[in-house]
């Protein structure tokens, strides 16, 4: 268990190698001091000998590889190489000679163990690292949830927006951490556990977060992929010392992040029925009915694939609450938006309102990350406040990818470019029936496009009608009809169009029952993503007739057919207006709504951004567009937001 408040585990790593290397240190200090009380002079073996001859010495003494001449005097000893023959040569010269045991002394015993001390203590100590750093065999079982205390959590649900309904849904787990007595006196138990299940980005950590701070207990965060292990049994270790450690710290919320990576279906999957993984879901499911409600231990869980978790595990007295955490509509997304502006300067011209209404589909993460662009932004152009501009060109940026000016192209393809991308923008504004109104249309490249024709919905769109997803077909296929019709040629920049449009045509038919003559049935697979361990073990049959496959077909050919010749007369029709258009976009580069509406009106573009490339000096009127093109402008790819 890591506790933020305990001392961290590197630093004891660090005080046990310091003091280490200072007892090695101290012992060979201590070894050299002694040597040099026990030792004298070292000389040459022909000195020494000189000496020898002529009676300096009034003993010589034999210790070990040395030999140690004794002045008569007594004023210093000689230390010379031990040579067996000198002995004899000593003797004959009438020099006193006497061998000497050696002594090595407490110091030198010490000394000589030092490196094998050193290296114990650096196998101990890899042993901890591949342990976990906590120390003993153990410590493999032992969880790994960060523990935050009620005085480190600062988040509370004024922090989180855009999520009324799921804060109102936990709201109830906060009442009972703060007065479990409230709701036992009327014999009500509160929810054992919570999941939340929502999309990426939507903030599900944060409101978990949430409860916790406004509950005022402690806080263990986990994610469930912190569990498995390469060792059998250690996933269920943790889980039981998780919920002690819950237990000990009660009341207090649990919270496991992503935990379809341990909750997934047992079945038949690759791994067989007995892996670890489902040895650690089966101590789950065990911990979870072990701990009463009177314990105050709450688990909350996060998901964004509630479709692969076992039932066992979603099952009333596990999970007993599945709140959904969706994205935020235009009143979350703009109660978002002021929540991360506060910390920005603003200019001001900005209104998050407007921001949030062009950003559909957005979730907070996303809206999160629009306004640090925005501040990015700002930050380049060296501006002290950050305007809509910066708003606009950050929401393109994340919508559409970032610009790559870099790109070289030749005026044929940059023609060809802006005719495709004009001929996504026209089909789009006179379609009968509903569509989503052209945002903007640029034939700068942003990321793997080379060309964006940019539709924005006018509300949030929770279903999508028959005519809508046709119209959305006539618009893919805008692009390459302009350019058969203009350019007499086709490019590869219709490839993805093409392969949306199939796609949509084929959910219509398939998924959606729109067709008139196959009806309201299914054919093939679903659209969820395959599961293995639920999928292969319970497959349905989904195959079809070779006659309904073919008819199925005929079917889907005959919703791109009928589409691309409605797209066809209308761009015959409005062929001026595609003309006009495409030499817009290859003076001015990047046009938006308001700029083509005066396109077509006669008004004349007003320049209203300072990357739009243009003959005059920007925020004047430059009149009428004309036909020579100015800018480097590039080819093609057209992201129309997916029905």
């Amino acid at each position: 268990m890591t506790n933020s408040e305990d001392f961290p585990v590197g630093n004891n790593r660090n005080v046990l190698i310091w003091l280490l290397m200072l007892v090695a240190f101290f012992l060979m200090w201590a070894s050299f001091q002694r040597e040099n009380v026990q030792s004298g002079r070292e000389i040459t073996y022909t000195e020494f000998m000189k000496n020898a001859d002529e009676g300096v010495y009034s003993q010589v003494r034999i210790r070990g590889e040395k030999l140690m001449g004794v002045r008569a005097d007594g004023a210093d000893r000689s230390i010379a190489p031990y040579d067996p023959d000198m002995v004899k040569i000593l003797r004959d010269r009438g020099v006193n000679v006497r061998a000497e045991a050696t002594d090595p002394g407490v110091m030198s015993i010490l000394l000589g163990w030092v490196p094998m001390l050193i290296f114990i203590a650096f196998l101990f100590w890899m042993m901890r690292q591949q342990m976990g750093g906590k120390g003993g065999a153990m410590s493999f079982g032992r969880s790994r949830a960060t523990l935050l205390t009620e005085n480190q959590i600062k988040v509370t649900f004024d922090d989180v927006a855009g999520v009324d309904e799921a804060k109102q849904e936990l709201e109830e787990i906060v009442q009972y951490l703060k007065d479990p007595g409230r709701f036992s006196r009327l014999g009500g138990k509160i929810p054992k556990g919570a999941l939340l299940v929502g999309s990426p980005g939507t903030g599900k950590t944060l409101l978990a977060k949430a409860v916790a701070g406004e509950a005022g207990v402690p806080f263990f965060s986990i994610s469930g992929s912190d569990f498995v292990e390469m060792f059998v049994g250690v996933g269920a270790a943790r889980v039981r010392d998780l919920f002690e450690q819950g237990k000990k710290n009660a009341p207090c919320i649990i919270f496991i992040d992503e935990i379809d990576a341990v909750g997934r279906h047992r079945g038949a999957g690759f791994g067989g029925g007995n892996d670890e993984r489902e040895q650690t879901l089966n101590q789950l499911l065990v911990e979870m009915d072990g701990f009463d409600s009177n314990e105050g231990v709450i688990l909350l869980a996060a998901t964004n694939r509630p479709d692969v978790l076992d039932p066992a595990l979603m099952r009333p007295g596990r999970f007993d609450r599945q709140i959904v955490v969706p994205l935020p509509d235009i009143r979350g997304r703009t109660q978002v938006l002021k929540t991360h502006m506060q910390k920005v300067p603003l200019g001001a011209d900005v209104d998050a309102e407007v921001i949030a209404r062009g950003t559909p589909g957005f979730s907070g993460a996303d809206l999160a990350n629009l306004v640090n662009e925005a501040a990015l932004m700002a930050a380049r152009r060296n501006k002290r406040l950050v305007d809509m501009e910066d708003f606009e060109a950050a929401k393109d940026k994340v919508m559409m990818g970032a610009e790559r000016r870099s790109t070289v192209m030749t005026d044929e393809q940059k023609k060809t470019t802006a005719y495709h991308e004009a001929g996504h923008a026209i089909v789009a504004m006179y379609l009968d029936g509903p569509t989503d109104p052209v945002h903007k249309v640029t034939i700068i490249p942003r990321g793997r496009a080379l060309g964006v024709t940019m539709q924005l919905p006018e509300e949030d769109k929770f279903t999508y009608d028959r005519k809508y997803l046709e119209n959305q077909i006539s618009i893919l296929m805008g692009g390459r009809l302009a350019e058969e019709l203009v350019m007499n040629q086709m490019t590869t920049g219709a490839g993805n169009d093409i392969e949306r449009a199939t796609n949509l045509a084929r959910k219509m038919v398939c998924s959606w029952g729109m067709s008139d003559k196959m009806g309201p049935q299914t054919f093939g697979e679903g659209e969820g993503e395959v599961f293995l361990g639920r999928d292969y073990a319970s497959q349905k049959s989904a195959f079809v007739s070779e006659e309904t496959s073919a008819a199925v077909d005929r079917e889907i050919r005959k919703f791109i057919d009928s589409n691309y010749d409605r797209a066809k007369k209308l761009l015959q029709k409005h062929m001026d207006k595609l003309h006009q258009l495409s030499q817009a976009l290859l003076e001015y580069e990047t046009l938006d709504k308001h700029q083509i509406d005066d396109l077509f009106s006669g008004k004349g573009i007003v320049v209203k951004s300072s990357y739009q490339r243009k003959k005059s000096a920007g925020g004047k009127d430059v009149g009428k567009t004309t036909t020579k093109p100015k800018s480097k402008s590039k080819p093609k790819g057209d992201p129309i937001p997916e029905a």
